[in-house]
């Protein structure tokens, strides 16, 4: 018994040796650990590749491990001159997020190591970041279209690099800047842009406030327009109506007519502080001299059952103004009474 747990701790020792080892690449077994990768060789050619975590085996002598990285990697390119699609040259600095996706492939491609495909991933990122950034202007590349400009190069640099093994998550630039001597340059172009771009929206914003303005007069004519003929069809109207009621009153009673008119006369020509040179027997004061003697009296209010109204009268058609009728004569005195006779003559004849 005490021998046979003697030999199962010397296997024990021994597997834990070879673990040991593996680790480091030596010995027939093979440790994968959670952030790494390896792919054997056997004789120099590869043949398979360990990519999950844990235990593999190996033929010591015949087959030899490689080991990468399982991480994503980051990498800063070196800064490079880039042209713009405005003829402007520009100092981009960017890096790259990208990782080892196929070790077999990734040994065929880069066998002297990661600084060779390190080399290639610049290359290959400098290559679509000076292709797209030339397709834009520099006012894009710094603020417009930035993230799509980032975007559209990770694409293309992903799909340039999967033929490697290598998967790239994302290309940032890190800084942009002018060369030396074309700063001032850029800023007069892109302030003159700006200048051109703002005296085509004023001019556009000149055009449509001539534009509303125009369709407003349009309307205040149409609008007055309306409301002048709505003025001189009531003005019309109240003529009419005018002339109606004084034709009606001319043929009722001609003197209390000209009363009337008199009045209207003196309120329209004599005004608050106004000055008359007149004669005082003008006939402009006709009216005040007699005192209103000329109107009628009132007719006697009848003791008998009401009269019956009178018939109104006709709206005057359009044609001649009625003739004023004729003046009746004013009646004669009443006799008065006989002065008294004197005494002793004699009574006058029938």
């Amino acid at each position: 018994m005490r021998r046979l747990l003697m030999i199962v701790l010397v296997l024990a020792a021994a597997f834990a040796a070879l673990v040991k080892a593996g680790e480091y690449g030596l010995g027939p077994v093979v440790v994968t650990r959670e952030d790494e990768q390896k792919l054997i060789l056997t004789l120099g050619d590869p043949r398979e590749h360990a990519t999950q975590p844990g235990l593999s085996w190996r033929i010591p002598l015949l087959q030899d491990v490689r080991t990468f990285d399982r991480r994503w990697l980051h990498l800063n390119s070196k800064p490079r001159i880039v042209q713009t699609m405005d003829r402007e040259r520009i100092v981009v600095d960017n890096y790259v997020i990208w990782r080892i996706a196929d070790p077999l492939q990734f040994y065929k491609s880069f066998p002297t190591g990661v600084d060779r495909a390190e080399h290639q991933i610049d290359r290959e990122v400098g290559a679509s970041v000076r292709e797209v950034i030339g397709r834009n202007s520099i006012p894009q590349v710094l603020t417009e279209r930035r993230d799509a400009i980032m975007e559209e190069v990770t694409q293309r640099s992903a799909a340039s690099l999967r033929r490697f093994g290598i998967d790239v998550a994302d290309v940032r630039i890190n800084r942009t800047e002018l060369p030396s001597g074309a700063e001032e340059n850029v800023y007069a172009r892109m302030r003159a842009e700006r200048e051109r771009l703002a005296r085509k929206h004023r001019a556009e914003g000149e055009e449509e406030a001539r534009t509303i303005r125009a369709d407003a007069d349009r309307r205040a004519r149409l609008t007055i327009a309306a409301a002048r003929q709505a003025a001189e069809t009531l003005r019309g109207e109240g003529d009419a109506e005018a002339s109606r009621i004084y034709a009606d009153s001319y043929g009722r009673d001609r003197a209390f007519y000209d009363f009337v008119r008199s009045l209207d006369a003196y309120r329209k020509t004599l005004g608050e502080g106004t000055t008359l040179v007149l004669p005082p027997q003008h006939e402009f004061f006709r009216t005040l001299h007699g005192g209103g003697r000329d109107l009628p009296a009132p007719p006697p209010v009848a003791s008998g059952p009401p009269a019956a109204p009178e018939p109104a009268l006709e709206r005057p058609r359009a044609g001649p103004a009625p003739a004023p009728p004729a003046e009746r004569p004013a009646p004669a005195p009443a006799p008065g009474p006989s002065p008294a006779q004197p005494p002793g003559a004699a009574p006058p004849g029938p």
